[in-house]
């Protein structure tokens, strides 16, 4: 982490926000917002677009830690929650929520840098993991548009496989299109005829 990573703590109690501060501060190059109350937290993460939440909870009901990782955005950002007590169901609704680091026994100022460095790696690791998976899911969806489109064309001029290919390609070609998208269109084309 060598450039500033904005932070936002969410916090209730002053004093031991100002020493999660100071812990960071110290710790490397962080900007830290504080955050003392968790009403619209969603909608405050959002207007401060932060690298990072760090959400220090004493106590929290399951209810209470669910909505807090969602409201942080565990998707856009890496979320860190430091709990004083805990049980699996618990760590488990956290984890699903997307989570990045769920620490049990609270936040101790000293261990504040190395878990920020493995949740930001884990965060990271999962969101190219994520867009990966969506990629292929999205490739492979377009692939049997395309054979669907194939196979149309195959029926309607009595052609083989390569050639159906070669046709959408070449029309794809000539409209300056994707390939899955002549074929999305013959296939949208032929649900409205059939």
């Amino acid at each position: 982490m060598n450039s500033e990573i904005s932070v936002v703590l969410v916090e209730t109690e002053p004093n031991r926000a100002a020493l999660i501060v100071e812990s960071l501060e110290a710790a490397g190059n962080f900007d830290v917002r504080v955050l003392s109350g968790v009403n619209d937290l969603a909608e405050k993460i959002r207007d401060l677009m932060p690298d990072v939440v760090l959400i220090d909870i004493s106590n929290p009901s399951r209810d209470t830690l669910e909505e807090m990782a969602l409201a942080s955005g565990p998707k856009e950002r890496t979320v860190a929650m430091f709990v004083d007590r805990s049980d699996e169901g618990m760590t488990r609704a956290a984890i699903e929520a997307g989570v990045s680091a769920y620490v049990v026994d609270g936040m101790q100022p000293e261990r504040l840098k190395p878990i920020l460095d493995a949740a930001v790696t884990r965060f990271t690791m999962f969101s190219r993991m994520r867009t990966e998976l969506e990629t292929t899911k999205r490739a492979l969806e377009e692939r049997k548009v395309i054979d669907r489109a194939k196979g149309l064309i195959m029926k309607a001029r009595g052609v083989g496989e390569d050639e159906a290919y070669a046709l959408l390609r070449k029309t794809a070609m000539d409209q300056g299109k994707r390939v899955a998208d002549v074929a999305q269109a013959l296939v949208t084309a032929a649900g409205l005829l059939g």
